[in-house]
């Protein structure tokens, strides 16, 4: 059974928590100490002085401090009444008077009780004027009566009320504003970390706030500097690496060319090798260039991935799409995108069985997915196989170093897109790149809504020739295509768009 969470999870939302439980807590602390030090001690002084007068009006005579006895006439009784506006009343008519609202209280009557020496009954009622108290004591059981308490109004709590609430609001906002100022550095040092985690260096941070925030912010700084040296380095090394291994690769290039005719086949294996080799080499050059800057532009999904097909669909190899009609306005590098789309193609060439096929989502949607018909990948793996130098199960019997879909994932993280990999409709592999949301800390040069569209693979795909002006064929990477690319082919191309 899942436990459920009663805590806040950012520190915000914690600091405010805890802002606001400690000023609660503060307030139930006041209330309790005016409560015991200074309502109850009033209230206490209260009820002596209510019990004197009462009886004093309930008996004939009074005891004064000599002793000596005190008739009171019934006259100057009615004018203590009179003035200290009390009445008396029979059971029957103090409900008609109000007696039926009014709220008993055991506190006040076990201290009238006390105070009058006998059982007593206290009510208070509480109108719009002012309180009222009730009393029936032990002097005079079947007489109530109404002491009105004039002195208290009841709109007296009302300015306590506003009051409370007013010094409750300045607090929380108070505290809210601190706090928004004081995590403004943590939101911006949580966006670069996310851009680096993207491959992508942001500028240095402004270093601002608290100290231990200025500290953290120093450190990632630094940081990013030495991944981006670092990455400096390993691509100048790459660089290095491949144009010191072409040198040779050429010479041996030259030295087939001046084999004889009787070696033909061999100068051809070679030839084919020398091209494994510069494949491969681009392949690197490429998995490091995807990291770099990519100035996005407004471009048709549909067009981008109608010249992939057309430089892909030739070679015994037919595709079948599925494309959206219309435009598909996307903002891209659309270099970029056709690598990441021609790598798809050629994954699902290389891995199916001749299915493959190529589809985009809709204006709304921006995504898409490659599918084919091979083998496929087991669950497990699938959450690897993005990552550089990883393979399946039946990659491992071919060719090749498993950058492709890595060289993939990096450009679409560059977009800010996601890829899924699932299966496709015939059992193979499945790879569906949707879009993201723009990173609100992100350059705007590197803001992306949508990676790639859909690849499956089949032979049902041709180019006719009147179709053929509706795509730029451009040349797509090498280190994604095989090496009858590099030689003029005719294309044929028939697209089934999608109602």
């Amino acid at each position: 059974m899942k436990r459920v969470r009663f805590s806040p999870r950012s520190s915000f939302a914690r600091t405010l928590l805890l802002i606001v439980t400690l000023l609660f807590v503060s307030l139930v602390t006041t209330y309790l100490v005016v409560l015991n030090f200074a309502i109850l001690p009033s209230l206490q002084q209260f009820n002596k002085v209510l019990a004197y007068e009462v009886r004093m009006l309930m008996t004939d005579k009074l005891q004064l401090e000599d002793g000596t006895q005190l008739v009171v006439p019934p006259a100057f009784r009615r004018e203590i009444y009179r003035e200290l506006g009390i009445s008396l009343y029979s059971n029957e008519a103090a409900e008609d008077a109000g007696l039926r609202w009014a709220q008993h209280y055991e506190f006040l009557s076990q201290q009238m009780a006390h105070q009058l020496g006998g059982p007593t009954e206290v009510r208070v009622e509480v109108n719009k004027s002012s309180p009222v108290v009730w009393l029936k004591t032990w002097l005079s059981p079947n007489i109530w009566v109404r002491v009105p308490l004039t002195e208290i109004h009841q709109g007296d709590f009302s300015p306590l009320f506003r009051y409370t609430l007013a010094i409750m609001l300045l607090a929380i906002g108070g505290a809210w504003l601190f706090i928004r100022i004081q995590n403004r550095p943590l939101v911006d040092l949580e966006h670069a970390a996310l851009q680096v985690g993207r491959g992508i260096i942001p500028p240095p941070l402004r270093e601002y706030g608290a100290s231990e925030v200025r500290s953290v912010t120093r450190a990632f700084n630094h940081m990013a500097a030495g991944v981006k040296q670092l990455a400096d380095d390993r691509t100048l090394l790459m660089a290095g690496v491949s144009h010191d291994l072409r040198t040779p690769l050429t010479r041996i290039r030259l030295a087939t060319e001046m084999m004889g005719e009787q070696d033909g086949y061999l100068a051809e294996s070679i030839n084919k090798d020398i091209e494994e080799c510069n494949a491969i080499i681009e392949q690197f050059i490429d998995y490091l260039r995807t990291g770099q800057e990519m100035p996005m532009e407004l471009a048709d999904l549909n067009a981008v991935l109608g010249e992939v097909i057309a430089a892909e669909s030739g070679y015994e190899r037919e595709i079948a799409t599925a494309l959206q009609a219309g435009e598909i306005p996307v903002r891209m590098h659309p270099l970029s995108i056709k690598r990441a789309l021609a790598n798809m193609v050629v994954n699902a060439a290389r891995y199916g069985n001749g299915w493959i096929k190529v589809s985009s989502g809709s204006e709304a949607s921006r995504a898409g997915s490659v599918e084919d018909d091979g083998p496929g990948i087991k669950p497990e793996q699938r959450e690897h196989l993005f990552q550089p130098f990883v393979r399946g199960d039946s990659a491992r019997s071919t060719s090749g170093t498993g950058l492709g879909l890595a060289i993939v994932q990096r450009i679409i993280d560059n977009h800010n897109g996601r890829l899924e990999i699932g299966s496709s409709e015939r059992g193979g592999l499945l790879i569906r790149a949707a879009a993201g949301a723009p990173d609100a800390g992100a350059d705007e040069t590197r803001r992306g809504e949508l990676i790639a569209p859909a690849v499956s693979c089949s032979g049902c795909c041709t180019i006719k020739a009147g179709q053929a002006r509706l795509f730029h064929l451009a040349p797509v990477s090498a280190a994604v295509l095989p090496p009858p690319a590099r030689r003029p082919l005719a294309y044929r191309y028939t697209s089934q768009n999608s109602q």
